[in-house]
């Protein structure tokens, strides 16, 4: 397996380099292959990295003097943090000495930088965060858009299709993956214009196993491969999904503790819960692609802990091997010529 450099920034998120770092050694000691760049204030990662870790040779520290915060917008971000930790890792997987970026930081500027320096794709209007949800088949379903772009047009949303297909085939071997349009309905009348005709678009598009629209209550049911919406309605579903699954844990533990006969059933219980629990868990599933650049990008969540942010980096490794970005490329390179034939 061939060497690779992640560029990471170590100051996003809510807890900075106290996760960030441990889950870069915990990568680095699980991934031979793999080096580290750590871009932040050197002076407080080095209190994170024991004398005695095994893989300094391959952990790289990177000082920067300035941190993206949660409150910069993105607009006053890319013009007034150029030395922050997030655009100095961005800009070395544009200078190719990286081959992804990962970071919890904003959101927002993670978007606006990723997008100014590295660009997009020919044929992609805008980048889309997508990420893995768990499915009653235990199959992967990847969901997109989650939130970069809250208005979208039918190409745009057809654009979506092709790279969530692209990222199931690749990176799960799905062959033809199932693409849906998330919509209040199944029937074809219900929806609004943008949906019915990105319904129409995606049923021309012959290379695109489109298998119809889906409701809210059927994204976790393992019928399809890759659900499209908007980043408007894939944020809110997103976010009530973890919602609803932190509630339903906290449910769980608290009822097992309650009395003596619902603590016996819970020993009895307990694999089987925490295999559920574990499922139901929105850390096992952390690592939201920015897909459409040219160049890998993974979003991890803001208060995602060391496992969470260590899922981030192991999905953007999986990317780098699957060469994400010219399979898309290569898709969109493919319809395009399909119809002009």
């Amino acid at each position: 397996m061939d060497n690779l450099t992640l560029a990471l920034d170590a100051m996003g998120g809510d807890f900075g380099p106290q996760v960030t770092v441990p889950a870069s050694m915990q990568a680095l000691e699980r991934f031979p292959h793999l080096s580290i760049s750590l871009f932040g204030d050197q002076n407080v990662i080095t209190k994170y990295i024991p004398d005695s870790f095994a893989f300094h040779d391959r952990l790289t520290l990177e000082h920067c003097t300035e941190i993206v915060t949660m409150n910069d917008r993105p607009l006053t971000a890319v013009r007034n943090r150029r030395e922050s930790s997030m655009r100095k890792a961005i800009d070395m997987v544009q200078q190719g000495n990286a081959s992804a970026c990962v970071s919890a930081g904003n959101t927002g500027v993670l978007m606006a930088m990723a997008k100014l320096v590295l660009k997009t794709l020919p044929g992609i209007d805008r980048p889309a965060l997508v990420s893995v949800l768990p499915s009653l088949n235990d199959k992967s379903v990847y969901m997109l858009d989650l939130g970069a772009n809250v208005s979208c047009d039918s190409e745009t949303l057809l654009q979506f299709a092709v790279m969530g297909s692209v990222m199931a085939e690749k990176v799960d071997k799905i062959s033809q993956p199932r693409i849906s349009l998330l919509n209040v309905g199944e029937e074809a009348i219900k929806g609004n214009d943008v949906v019915k005709q990105t319904a129409e678009l995606l049923k021309q598009t012959a290379q695109l196993n489109y298998i119809g629209f889906i409701e809210g209550d059927q994204i976790f049911n393992g019928q399809t491969d890759v659900i499209v919406c908007d980043g408007f309605v894939g944020n809110i579903s997103l976010k009530t999904t973890e919602g609803v699954a932190n509630l339903l844990i906290e449910h769980l533990q608290q009822a097992s503790k309650s009395n003596w006969s619902m603590r016996v059933l819970s020993l009895i219980a307990k694999p089987f819960l925490k295999k559920v629990l574990c499922k139901m868990k929105p850390d096992q599933y952390n690592g939201a692609s920015l897909l459409g650049l040219r160049g890998i990008v993974i979003k991890s969540h803001g208060n995602a802990d060391q496992q969470a942010f260590f899922n981030a980096i192991k999905q953007a490794i999986s990317e780098v091997e699957q060469q994400v970005p010219s399979r898309i490329q290569d898709s969109l390179e493919s319809i395009l010529l399909e119809k002009i034939c």
